[in-house]
């Protein structure tokens, strides 16, 4: 493992950057203190690292309109690495989690423009794979909160008013669901870098800037798209995951959902089907901090049932993106599930 020396500036640009994740250097060198070249040179130093990188991922209106499921492999014996190299080729394994021996080996996020399309790689991409034992999956039904939501907070108060959420936006624009040749274009382009500037993505869609603005700002505003920083573990202090499944009668739901969406720690929240109608990924400190921020919850939530408990032992794959056993980005394998 690579020795990594970490800065609080850097701390600090990648926590800019999960907020505007698009951001000029010149918007953030103010609120940072620094020079725009600085951050320009921080940032080269720590996308080359594989320390953080900017992609693109599905925003809002993807769990309304297409398809999102955590699936949990069970495999061999001795086969979990092979087989979640083998399923990184895979567009619809958005993410690839190795998990700790239980009642999965393998977690998976998937997505998918469709229903169907999701039930065809299940049937017939996924389930025939040598070496696989059992296939559970969890439709997602409401997704509450996901990854790009995650914060560093590593900027103080000032610097995060002075950063503001963004720029000035308009009302929310209707659902964007019919895609053409220049959307997926820069959405291809932008899962594997979220920072290309509006010339790169013109030429790559073989469109005009003005183009390229206009649809970024209309898929943006639609819910389509999101953009998002994703750390290595050195940066985000090498927190320990964990994914909970949990039953709660249907009148609380909501209650469950504010409740852990308002956890620092919290990853992801959804709705699913099943046995168990919650699922949440956690970014904890340690093991033991596992059954600590259980019994607090569950203390809030008296309704609450924790059904079961997978804690991940390394992410092979986080949106697209390959990753070491240290969590640095080492490739890219595009996902396209618009």
């Amino acid at each position: 493992m690579r020795e990594t020396v970490i800065s609080e500036l850097d701390l600090a640009l990648v926590n800019a950057l999960q907020l505007r994740p698009r951001a000029a250097w010149a918007e953030l060198a103010a609120p940072l203190g620094v020079t725009a070249g600085t951050l320009a040179r921080r940032w080269d130093r720590l996308s080359a690292e594989g320390l953080a990188w900017v992609s693109a991922s599905p925003g809002r209106e993807f769990s309304r309109t297409r398809c999102t499921a955590f699936v949990l492999l069970r495999c061999r014996p001795g086969t979990r690495r092979r087989l979640a190299e083998r399923l990184c080729a895979f567009e619809e394994a958005a993410t690839i989690e190795l998990t700790a021996p239980g009642s999965a080996d393998l977690l998976l996020d998937v997505l998918a423009p469709d229903l169907p399309a999701l039930g065809r790689f299940l049937t017939e991409e996924l389930e025939p794979l040598p070496d696989l034992l059992s296939v559970d999956c969890l439709f997602a039904t409401s997704l509450y909160v996901e990854g790009s939501r995650w914060r560093l907070r590593s900027l103080d108060p000032a610097q995060l008013t002075a950063l503001g959420t963004g720029g000035p936006g308009g009302p929310e624009a209707a659902p964007t669901t019919e895609l053409d040749t220049v959307d997926r274009a820069l959405l291809h382009a932008l899962v594997r870098d979220g920072r290309m500037g509006l010339s790169a993505l013109a030429e790559h869609a073989d469109s005009s800037p003005a183009t390229v603005r206009r649809r970024l700002r209309r898929l943006t505003d639609s819910g389509v798209l999101t953009f998002r920083c994703d750390v290595a573990d050195a940066l985000a202090g090498r927190p320990v995951p964990v994914s909970l499944l949990g039953r709660a009668p249907a009148r609380d739901t909501a209650a469950v959902h504010r409740t852990l969406a308002a956890l620092p720690e919290c990853r992801l929240v959804a709705a699913v089907t099943g046995s168990s109608n919650i699922f949440t990924t956690l970014w904890v400190h340690d093991l033991g901090d596992i059954q600590r921020r259980e019994t607090a919850l569950c203390a809030r939530l008296p309704s609450l049932t924790v059904t079961d408990r997978i804690v991940g032992l390394h992410t092979v794959k986080r949106m697209g993106h390959l990753l070491t056993d240290d969590g640095r980005r080492t490739g890219v394998r595009p996902i396209r599930p618009w």
